[in-house]
């Protein structure tokens, strides 16, 4: 994640600097000023979060402003419209520092919103208060699902060594199913692992009707499959009048190997260990659900209506 983005607090001060005129502001133009003023890029204001459903400077700035109005410090008076309160301009008169959760703290508003019960916070010194979290409740949350899943994708690949070399086969079989290729798991079971031809593991139906058919090639391995490899691979596909393939390996691939299989007429999809890991996950294939968590935001438009 780019260092370039500020975090949520630091954001803080100018998001309210940015009200001092007693005017009301429209989130888009918030955002649009407070990126003009850190010198953010087009490629900065394009990152998204770890689940891609949301760009994580306007996240760091929705995030500051919830917190600036729960302290009572802007108000909104209607959907994506906020205007400084006159508490929000006396703190900007009275203090000239940061504005950090260590300084909303002060605020009972913000304490409320922190700690429903207020006890916790009432048994807390200023120096206590957390002032150290860069990263707003969404972004600790889907980091924290990051570091999970790419324990259990490394540990996907973990028992998969530890099986027998044809266990690869039924992994293959499961997931191509899952992913709607290969027909029925019979089908696509009987497909892999019989096929004779020199390269070739396996021949699949792209689609339920068998129109076109991929030709598979998979090695349970623990180096770097090379160039070579890639070339025989095509060469049976040559063979076979073919033009789609897949070759997926537990290992990796060398450069040399991804810039031929980019190259070459046929398409051929290289698919390495940590891809196989994260596509089994998305598919659920040897994976199992936890725990599921809801997310959820208050519907505006419903509240708006009435």
């Amino acid at each position: 994640m780019s260092d370039r983005i500020p975090d949520y607090q630091t954001l803080m001060r100018p998001l309210l600097e940015l009200h001092a005129d007693g005017m009301e502001h429209i989130n888009r133009n918030l955002v649009n000023r407070l990126a003009e003023q850190f010198n953010l890029t087009e490629e900065d204001r394009r990152q998204l979060l770890p689940s891609g459903r949301a760009k994580t400077f306007e996240n760091r700035v929705a995030w500051a402003k919830t917190y600036v109005v729960k302290a009572g410090l802007l108000m909104s008076p209607r959907r994506a419209v906020s205007v400084i309160t006159p508490a929000g301009l006396r703190l900007l008169e009275d203090h000239s520092g940061p504005i950090n959760l260590r300084v909303l703290s002060k605020f009972d508003g913000f304490v409320a919103f922190r700690d429903r019960t207020g006890k916790e916070e009432e048994s807390q010194t200023e120096s206590e208060v957390e002032t150290d979290d860069e990263e707003t409740p969404e972004e600790t949350f889907e980091n924290a699902y990051s570091r999970i899943r790419s324990s259990v994708e490394q540990e996907i690949i973990r028992k998969i060594l530890g099986n027998p070399p044809d266990f690869l086969e039924r992994v293959i079989v499961d997931l191509i199913v899952r992913m709607g290729y290969g027909g029925n798991r019979k089908d696509a079971g009987e497909a892999i692992g019989r096929s004779g031809d020199e390269g070739i593991d396996g021949i699949i139906k792209e689609d339920p009707l068998g129109l076109d058919v991929i030709y598979l090639q998979a090695k349970r391995y623990e180096g770097t499959i090379g160039r070579p490899d890639i070339q025989r691979f095509a060469g049976a596909l040559q063979g076979q009048r073919a033009k789609k393939g897949i070759f997926i390996t537990t290992s990796s691939f060398s450069r040399e190997a991804k810039d031929f299989a980019a190259r070459i007429d046929s398409k051929i999809i290289l698919i390495d260990g940590s891809m196989l890991a994260r596509l089994m996950f998305d598919h659920g294939v040897g994976v199992s659900v936890s725990t599921v968590y809801e997310v959820k935001r208050v519907d505006t438009d419903y509240f708006e209506d009435a």
